[in-house]
């Protein structure tokens, strides 16, 4: 857990060094869990909207966009149930006076379970070598077994508390696990309470007059109050999907973990309409595409698992996650969810509109029911760049620290150097940039000696670091070095635009689906 800890330190702390997060209004000592994106944050994370957006809207002839807006009548949170049950569970320390959230607490101890199986993991491959088989120990071994059947059976309780609302054996269980204040040690708890976690606001010119609104706490329901404006227009036949990113609020109990929980953050949803009565095929297959997207990007199947919800929600008649292993842990990526015909049906009751749709199939109307997915663009930016962050020992006995983030996502793709800031070297290198700048984001580098430009970049996560150098007046050739493995090849200038094409395109990333 230590390692863990230290390492996500580092990712906070270089995300603050290399421009990619700030914390907000720092100069007034920042606003808790709230972020600004820097400048390379804002390409980085641009970079992923246009990742997913591409992968979801361009790719699928039966999908497309929307932009709804951040305000909606007050009505729609009543019709979706968020007025009602958009609750978390909350606990205070009695001695600590700190406020948790019950079931992260009890999330945390399954945590602790789950690095007690690393740690047998890997004890037993140190003994066993390169003869050792992770998947064949783990279906084996007793002590992981027990240690899975416990965390199993300690979601399921809290899962089955939670749906009935039996908020005394959610604290009955912290009790029982021995679950103390991470802050205190303190285990003198207080009943355990619901939270709604919507954010108010008002809108008009006057307190008198004002209308009580609030700032949307998903982006799903203006998807849901459009859908007959979009399937009328857009003349879309079922099944087809509505897509949008775009910004959310959720007032969290204990916001925390960087930009893993915040208090706004960005989301990438898509609702996927269907006929009733095939929701579960279709729920299947948008399992299966939405991890092959996330494999797409290289970072590994193993930071990948499927955890089906063991709690559904009011909506929902099958839900999973696709959990990501961060820093600290496995937690939730991205939701897949089987919504069936909930939310169309009582936006139908309180709005008295129907919204429905004529199947010429079928030759009669219904209300479709939906498939959602649903991923944290911010959690999305932690995921990439926790797993691209190394320190890298190199042949020469030193270390590099190296940010080897996807090269289709890198906010800078290359950085063009002069090897001396004289004899013309400048002038080919700044037209190199002007001939790259429209088609990739590219900088000029000319401060310090090579290496430690090289370094800089490599720091920064820059796929591409390219040289000009004195021969390069003759022969018209620079040297391109790659920052994963600091290969360094001669080649033409006429062919950087085709080399770098080929690494960072999202068609040649996406072709690996």
């Amino acid at each position: 857990m230590a390692k863990q800890e230290d390492q996500f330190k580092k990712v906070v702390s270089h995300a603050k060094e290399y421009g990619y997060v700030f914390q907000s209004s720092e100069i007034y000592d920042g606003l808790s869990a709230v972020y600004d994106y820097a400048q390379n944050g804002v390409e980085l994370k641009k970079n992923i909207r246009e990742y997913w957006w591409k992968s979801m809207v361009q790719m699928n002839d039966n999908i497309v966009g929307l932009d709804a807006s951040i305000f909606m009548h007050p009505t729609t949170w009543k019709a979706s149930g968020h007025v009602d049950a958009f609750n978390d569970p909350l606990i205070d320390n009695k001695d600590s006076k700190k406020r948790y959230r019950a079931d992260v607490l009890i999330e945390d101890y399954v945590g602790k379970l789950e690095a007690k199986i690393e740690k047998e993991v890997a004890k037993a491959q140190k003994r066993f070598g390169d003869s050792f088989d992770r998947a064949q120990f783990i279906a084996t071994n007793p002590r992981v077994l027990g240690y899975q059947e416990k965390g199993a059976a300690i979601l399921k309780r809290m899962g089955q508390s939670l749906e009935k609302e039996d908020l005394a054996d959610v604290k009955a269980l912290i009790e029982e696990l021995g679950i103390a204040c991470p802050l205190s040690g303190s285990k003198n708890w207080t009943e355990v309470k619901q939270f709604n976690l919507m954010f108010g606001t008002k809108l008009g010119a006057s307190a008198d007059t004002a209308m009580d609104l609030y700032l949307r706490p998903e982006t799903a329901q203006g998807i849901f109050v459009n859908f007959l404006n979009v399937q009328k227009t857009g003349r879309m036949k079922i099944p087809f999907g509505i897509a949008q990113t775009g910004k959310a609020f959720r007032n969290e109990i204990v916001a925390r973990q960087f930009i893993f929980r915040m208090r706004e953050f960005e989301q990438m949803e898509m609702q996927f309409f269907v006929r009733p009565g095939t929701q579960k095929e279709w729920y299947e297959q948008w399992k299966e595409t939405r991890l092959k997207w996330h494999l797409s990007l290289g970072m590994g199947r193993d930071s990948y698992r499927f955890h089906d919800h063991d709690k559904l929600a009011h909506y929902a008649d099958a839900a999973a996650d696709i959990e990501f292993k961060f820093p600290f842990g496995f937690k939730e990526l991205e939701g897949i969810h089987s919504r069936t015909d909930f939310d169309l049906k009582a936006h139908e009751e309180h709005s008295g509109k129907k919204l429905q749709y004529f199947d010429p199939e079928l030759g009669e109307s219904y209300v479709p029911y939906v498939v959602e997915t649903s991923i944290g663009l911010d959690r999305m930016f932690l995921a990439v760049f926790s797993n691209s962050l190394e320190e890298e020992a190199l042949e020469n006995g030193t270390t590099r620290t190296v940010l080897k983030l996807p090269a289709v996502l890198a906010p800078t793709k290359a950085a063009i150097f002069p090897l001396v800031k004289k004899d013309g070297l400048p002038e080919v290198a700044r037209k190199i940039v002007d001939d790259l700048k429209l088609d990739f984001n590219v900088i000029y580098d000319e401060k310090d000696a090579v290496g430690k430009r090289y370094r800089r970049q490599d720091a920064a996560g820059t796929p591409f670091c390219i040289t000009v150098d004195h021969d390069s007046l003759n022969d018209h050739c620079v040297t391109i070095r790659h920052r994963d493995t600091m290969e360094q090849k001669r080649v033409s200038i006429a062919d950087l635009k085709g080399i770098i094409h080929q690494e960072v395109s999202i068609s040649s990333w996406l072709n690996k689906m």
